[in-house]
Protein backbone atom coordinates (compact mmCIF):
# COMPACT_ATOMS: atom_id res chain seq x y z
CA UNK A 1 0.00 0.00 0.00
CA UNK A 2 2.39 2.59 1.05
CA UNK A 3 5.73 3.53 -1.83
CA UNK A 4 8.38 2.08 1.03
CA UNK A 5 11.44 0.23 -0.23
CA UNK A 6 12.39 -2.42 2.54
CA UNK A 7 14.55 -5.01 3.67
CA UNK A 8 12.70 -7.76 3.48
CA UNK A 9 11.09 -9.73 4.29
CA UNK A 10 9.25 -8.28 6.71
CA UNK A 11 7.11 -9.69 9.27
CA UNK A 12 3.88 -7.64 11.40
CA UNK A 13 1.46 -8.49 13.75
CA UNK A 14 -1.82 -9.51 11.76
CA UNK A 15 -3.36 -6.90 13.46
CA UNK A 16 -1.63 -4.16 12.00
CA UNK A 17 -2.30 -5.05 8.55
CA UNK A 18 -3.36 -1.65 7.31
CA UNK A 19 -0.68 0.17 9.29
CA UNK A 20 2.03 1.46 8.05
CA UNK A 21 4.90 -0.05 8.50
CA UNK A 22 8.59 1.98 8.92
CA UNK A 23 11.74 0.12 9.23
CA UNK A 24 13.36 1.55 11.96
CA UNK A 25 15.32 -1.01 12.59
CA UNK A 26 16.85 -4.05 10.51
CA UNK A 27 16.38 -7.75 12.10
CA UNK A 28 16.46 -8.52 15.66
CA UNK A 29 19.34 -7.45 18.26
CA UNK A 30 18.59 -10.83 20.14
CA UNK A 31 18.00 -13.58 17.25
CA UNK A 32 18.91 -16.61 19.10
CA UNK A 33 16.05 -18.13 20.38
CA UNK A 34 15.87 -21.82 18.33
CA UNK A 35 11.98 -21.44 17.46
CA UNK A 36 12.48 -18.51 15.27
CA UNK A 37 13.60 -18.05 11.73
CA UNK A 38 12.63 -14.84 10.74
CA UNK A 39 15.81 -12.61 11.05
CA UNK A 40 18.31 -14.97 10.22
CA UNK A 41 18.92 -14.23 7.05
CA UNK A 42 22.24 -12.62 6.08
CA UNK A 43 20.73 -9.34 5.10
CA UNK A 44 18.65 -9.24 8.28
CA UNK A 45 21.44 -8.30 10.56
CA UNK A 46 20.49 -6.25 12.97
CA UNK A 47 21.25 -2.49 12.67
CA UNK A 48 19.37 0.71 13.50
CA UNK A 49 18.39 2.56 10.15
CA UNK A 50 19.24 6.51 9.79
CA UNK A 51 16.82 8.95 10.96
CA UNK A 52 17.53 10.22 7.58
CA UNK A 53 16.10 7.54 5.57
CA UNK A 54 13.22 7.27 7.85
CA UNK A 55 12.18 11.33 7.31
CA UNK A 56 12.62 10.77 3.91
CA UNK A 57 10.03 8.01 4.13
CA UNK A 58 7.40 9.88 6.47
CA UNK A 59 7.80 12.60 3.54
CA UNK A 60 7.21 10.59 0.48
CA UNK A 61 4.42 8.95 2.03
CA UNK A 62 2.84 12.37 3.52
CA UNK A 63 3.52 14.10 -0.01
CA UNK A 64 1.57 11.72 -1.94
CA UNK A 65 -1.17 11.81 0.02
CA UNK A 66 -1.54 8.52 1.49
CA UNK A 67 -3.52 8.20 4.92
CA UNK A 68 -1.87 6.85 7.88
CA UNK A 69 -3.73 5.64 11.12
CA UNK A 70 -1.30 3.27 12.34
CA UNK A 71 2.03 3.18 12.19
CA UNK A 72 4.16 -0.22 13.28
CA UNK A 73 7.91 0.48 13.62
CA UNK A 74 9.68 -2.67 12.75
CA UNK A 75 11.55 -4.63 12.39
CA UNK A 76 11.83 -7.78 15.34
CA UNK A 77 12.80 -5.29 18.20
CA UNK A 78 12.85 -1.93 18.02
CA UNK A 79 12.51 -1.22 21.64
CA UNK A 80 15.77 -2.22 21.63
CA UNK A 81 16.82 1.54 20.25
CA UNK A 82 18.03 3.95 23.49
CA UNK A 83 14.87 6.41 24.84
CA UNK A 84 17.16 9.08 22.96
CA UNK A 85 16.53 7.65 19.14
CA UNK A 86 12.78 6.73 20.23
CA UNK A 87 12.30 10.45 20.86
CA UNK A 88 14.23 10.91 17.73
CA UNK A 89 11.53 8.94 15.46
CA UNK A 90 8.65 9.50 17.15
CA UNK A 91 9.47 13.61 17.05
CA UNK A 92 9.81 12.87 13.79
CA UNK A 93 6.22 10.97 12.90
CA UNK A 94 4.50 13.96 15.29
CA UNK A 95 6.08 16.76 12.43
CA UNK A 96 5.14 14.42 9.69
CA UNK A 97 1.92 12.83 11.21
CA UNK A 98 0.26 15.92 13.58
CA UNK A 99 -2.65 13.65 14.22
CA UNK A 100 -1.07 11.27 15.68
CA UNK A 101 -1.69 8.08 15.01
CA UNK A 102 -1.14 5.02 16.60
CA UNK A 103 2.05 3.35 17.19
CA UNK A 104 3.30 0.62 17.98
CA UNK A 105 6.56 -2.40 17.77
CA UNK A 106 7.50 -5.52 18.81
CA UNK A 107 9.17 -5.60 22.10
CA UNK A 108 11.56 -8.30 23.94
CA UNK A 109 11.69 -7.64 27.57
CA UNK A 110 15.32 -7.35 27.81
CA UNK A 111 14.37 -3.78 25.67
CA UNK A 112 12.99 -2.38 28.67
CA UNK A 113 15.88 -3.93 31.02
CA UNK A 114 17.30 -0.09 31.12
CA UNK A 115 14.29 1.74 30.51
CA UNK A 116 12.60 3.30 33.70
CA UNK A 117 8.61 3.89 33.96
CA UNK A 118 9.32 7.67 33.47
CA UNK A 119 11.29 7.17 30.79
CA UNK A 120 8.75 4.93 28.78
CA UNK A 121 5.79 7.32 30.39
CA UNK A 122 7.71 10.30 28.00
CA UNK A 123 7.40 8.05 24.51
CA UNK A 124 3.79 7.04 25.63
CA UNK A 125 2.95 11.19 26.22
CA UNK A 126 4.99 10.86 22.29
CA UNK A 127 2.17 8.77 20.77
CA UNK A 128 3.98 5.07 21.60
CA UNK A 129 0.70 2.88 22.77
CA UNK A 130 0.93 -0.46 22.58
CA UNK A 131 4.01 -3.29 22.48
CA UNK A 132 3.66 -6.57 21.27
CA UNK A 133 5.68 -8.51 23.24
CA UNK A 134 6.99 -12.44 22.60
CA UNK A 135 6.86 -14.02 26.50
CA UNK A 136 5.79 -17.62 24.46
CA UNK A 137 6.19 -19.16 27.84
CA UNK A 138 6.74 -18.72 31.61
CA UNK A 139 8.05 -21.50 32.00
CA UNK A 140 11.93 -20.78 33.13
CA UNK A 141 13.28 -24.26 32.01
CA UNK A 142 11.53 -23.80 28.56
CA UNK A 143 12.81 -20.50 28.34
CA UNK A 144 16.51 -22.21 28.88
CA UNK A 145 15.82 -24.89 25.93
CA UNK A 146 14.54 -22.25 23.37
CA UNK A 147 17.53 -19.86 24.08
CA UNK A 148 15.06 -16.70 24.84
CA UNK A 149 17.12 -14.58 27.55
CA UNK A 150 14.18 -14.27 29.38
CA UNK A 151 13.37 -15.10 32.71
CA UNK A 152 10.06 -15.63 34.29
CA UNK A 153 10.74 -12.46 36.26
CA UNK A 154 12.10 -10.62 33.76
CA UNK A 155 8.87 -11.03 31.37
CA UNK A 156 6.90 -9.95 34.25
CA UNK A 157 8.90 -6.86 34.98
CA UNK A 158 8.56 -5.59 31.33
CA UNK A 159 4.87 -5.85 31.05
CA UNK A 160 4.60 -4.53 34.40
CA UNK A 161 6.69 -1.44 33.53
CA UNK A 162 4.97 -1.28 30.18
CA UNK A 163 1.54 -1.17 31.96
CA UNK A 164 2.93 1.38 35.37
CA UNK A 165 3.86 3.56 31.98
CA UNK A 166 0.17 3.72 30.31
CA UNK A 167 1.41 1.55 27.39
CA UNK A 168 -0.65 -1.46 26.70
CA UNK A 169 0.83 -4.54 25.89
CA UNK A 170 -0.12 -7.55 23.78
CA UNK A 171 1.43 -10.75 24.79
CA UNK A 172 1.90 -13.86 22.79
CA UNK A 173 2.26 -17.67 23.99
CA UNK A 174 3.54 -20.25 22.04
CA UNK A 175 0.94 -23.39 21.50
CA UNK A 176 3.04 -26.64 21.93
CA UNK A 177 6.07 -25.02 22.72
CA UNK A 178 7.10 -27.54 25.25
CA UNK A 179 6.46 -30.58 23.71
CA UNK A 180 4.40 -33.59 25.55
CA UNK A 181 6.86 -34.00 28.65
CA UNK A 182 6.67 -29.89 29.05
CA UNK A 183 3.58 -29.41 28.36
CA UNK A 184 1.71 -28.88 31.20
CA UNK A 185 4.11 -27.00 33.25
CA UNK A 186 4.30 -24.70 29.94
CA UNK A 187 0.75 -24.20 29.97
CA UNK A 188 0.67 -23.61 34.05
CA UNK A 189 3.65 -21.44 34.91
CA UNK A 190 2.50 -19.23 31.19
CA UNK A 191 -0.99 -18.90 32.58
CA UNK A 192 1.10 -18.00 35.73
CA UNK A 193 3.13 -15.23 34.59
CA UNK A 194 -0.34 -13.91 32.65
CA UNK A 195 -2.45 -13.85 35.67
CA UNK A 196 0.60 -11.88 37.39
CA UNK A 197 0.85 -9.20 34.69
CA UNK A 198 -3.09 -8.88 33.33
CA UNK A 199 -1.93 -7.39 29.62
CA UNK A 200 -4.50 -6.10 28.07
CA UNK A 201 -4.37 -8.45 24.66
CA UNK A 202 -3.35 -12.04 24.52
CA UNK A 203 -2.57 -14.50 21.57
CA UNK A 204 -2.13 -17.73 21.65
CA UNK A 205 -0.05 -19.36 17.93
CA UNK A 206 1.29 -22.97 17.42
CA UNK A 207 4.25 -23.47 17.50
CA UNK A 208 5.59 -24.24 13.57
CA UNK A 209 8.88 -25.25 11.86
CA UNK A 210 8.81 -24.38 8.06
CA UNK A 211 12.36 -24.25 7.75
CA UNK A 212 13.12 -27.92 9.91
CA UNK A 213 13.00 -28.83 13.70
CA UNK A 214 16.88 -29.57 14.34
CA UNK A 215 17.74 -26.41 15.63
CA UNK A 216 14.92 -26.80 18.33
CA UNK A 217 15.51 -30.15 18.96
CA UNK A 218 18.62 -30.37 19.54
CA UNK A 219 18.61 -28.84 23.53
CA UNK A 220 15.73 -31.36 24.47
CA UNK A 221 17.94 -34.21 23.84
CA UNK A 222 15.25 -36.03 22.04
CA UNK A 223 12.77 -34.61 24.36
CA UNK A 224 10.58 -32.62 22.42
CA UNK A 225 8.04 -33.68 19.35
CA UNK A 226 5.22 -31.80 17.78
CA UNK A 227 1.79 -32.27 19.84
CA UNK A 228 -0.72 -33.41 18.14
CA UNK A 229 -4.35 -31.94 17.78
CA UNK A 230 -5.52 -33.09 20.79
CA UNK A 231 -2.68 -32.48 22.60
CA UNK A 232 -2.66 -28.80 21.84
CA UNK A 233 -6.17 -28.88 22.80
CA UNK A 234 -5.88 -30.38 26.08
CA UNK A 235 -2.71 -28.22 26.60
CA UNK A 236 -5.13 -24.78 26.16
CA UNK A 237 -7.49 -26.20 28.16
CA UNK A 238 -4.57 -26.42 31.19
CA UNK A 239 -4.12 -23.13 29.88
CA UNK A 240 -7.34 -21.51 29.81
CA UNK A 241 -8.62 -22.97 33.16
CA UNK A 242 -5.39 -22.01 34.86
CA UNK A 243 -5.97 -18.33 33.90
CA UNK A 244 -7.33 -15.46 36.03
CA UNK A 245 -7.71 -12.26 33.97
CA UNK A 246 -9.92 -9.44 34.63
CA UNK A 247 -10.72 -7.68 31.37
CA UNK A 248 -8.08 -9.57 28.78
CA UNK A 249 -9.04 -9.72 25.11
CA UNK A 250 -8.10 -13.11 24.20
CA UNK A 251 -7.24 -14.01 20.56
CA UNK A 252 -6.36 -17.78 19.32
CA UNK A 253 -7.03 -16.84 15.66
CA UNK A 254 -3.57 -16.74 13.95
CA UNK A 255 -3.51 -19.13 10.70
CA UNK A 256 -1.12 -21.35 12.64
CA UNK A 257 -4.32 -22.20 14.91
CA UNK A 258 -6.37 -25.19 14.02
CA UNK A 259 -9.21 -24.29 16.63
CA UNK A 260 -10.05 -20.41 16.39
CA UNK A 261 -11.14 -19.00 19.56
CA UNK A 262 -12.51 -15.10 20.72
CA UNK A 263 -13.31 -13.78 23.78
CA UNK A 264 -12.63 -11.58 26.75
CA UNK A 265 -11.29 -13.01 30.05
CA UNK A 266 -12.68 -13.52 32.23
CA UNK A 267 -16.28 -12.61 30.59
CA UNK A 268 -15.93 -15.63 28.31
CA UNK A 269 -13.34 -17.93 29.86
CA UNK A 270 -15.97 -20.98 30.18
CA UNK A 271 -17.90 -20.71 26.61
CA UNK A 272 -14.14 -20.77 25.53
CA UNK A 273 -12.95 -23.93 27.26
CA UNK A 274 -16.93 -25.62 26.93
CA UNK A 275 -15.38 -25.24 22.52
CA UNK A 276 -12.29 -26.55 23.23
CA UNK A 277 -13.81 -29.48 25.24
CA UNK A 278 -16.51 -30.07 22.49
CA UNK A 279 -12.98 -30.59 20.61
CA UNK A 280 -11.49 -32.99 22.63
CA UNK A 281 -14.54 -35.73 23.15
CA UNK A 282 -16.51 -34.47 20.50
CA UNK A 283 -14.72 -34.39 16.93
CA UNK A 284 -16.20 -33.26 13.90
CA UNK A 285 -18.52 -30.35 15.92
CA UNK A 286 -16.28 -27.65 16.41
CA UNK A 287 -14.91 -27.04 12.91
CA UNK A 288 -11.30 -26.63 12.62
CA UNK A 289 -8.10 -25.10 10.09
CA UNK A 290 -7.42 -27.80 7.47
CA UNK A 291 -3.53 -28.36 7.35
CA UNK A 292 -4.00 -26.58 3.79
CA UNK A 293 -5.69 -23.59 5.14
CA UNK A 294 -3.08 -23.36 7.92
CA UNK A 295 0.16 -20.95 7.91
CA UNK A 296 2.69 -19.77 10.14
Amino acid sequence: MYPISYIEPIFRPPSEWKSLILQVTNGCSWNKCTFCDMYTQPQKRFQPQDLSAIEAQLKQIVEAGYPVYRVFLADGDAMTLSVRRLHEILDLLNRWLPHKPRVSAYCLPRNLRNKSVDELRELREKGLSLLYVGCETGDNELLTLISKGESFDSSLDALQKMHAAGIKSSVMVLNGLGGPELSERHALESARLMNAAQPHYLSTLVVEFPNGTQRFNDPFDGRWRKLGKLELFREMETFLTALELKNTIFRSDHASNYLVLKGVLSKDKESLLNIIRTAIHQPGRIPLREEWQRGL
